[in-house]
């Protein structure tokens, strides 16, 4: 009882500094710095709704996020003088 787990929690500090400051060089797979998200969007939505867009993200061999991601770009284009 008195060892520690090694099941790291939500917001623990690994046991050496290294392996921590190491972890921060890493890119996450599949972002690049021109494709950065800076602002997260969260919508209600039915059950029944989150279904359907999980399994349409799933046939299209996506994920749901870059689904919706190309969809909002579709359906709200950048006007000429705002900023991307």
């Amino acid at each position: 009882m008195s060892e520690r787990s090694t099941k790291r929690g939500f917001a623990s500090r690994p046991g050496d500094a290294e392996s921590w400051i190491k972890a921060s060089d890493v890119t996450p797979r599949g972002v690049n710095d021109a494709a950065a998200f800076t602002a997260r969007l969260t919508i209600d939505v039915t059950q029944a709704l989150r279904g359907r867009i999980k399994v349409a993200a799933f046939q299209r061999g996506v994920t749901v996020a870059e689904m919706l991601r190309e969809l909002l770009a579709r359906e709200f284009p950048n006007d000429p003088g705002e900023p991307s």
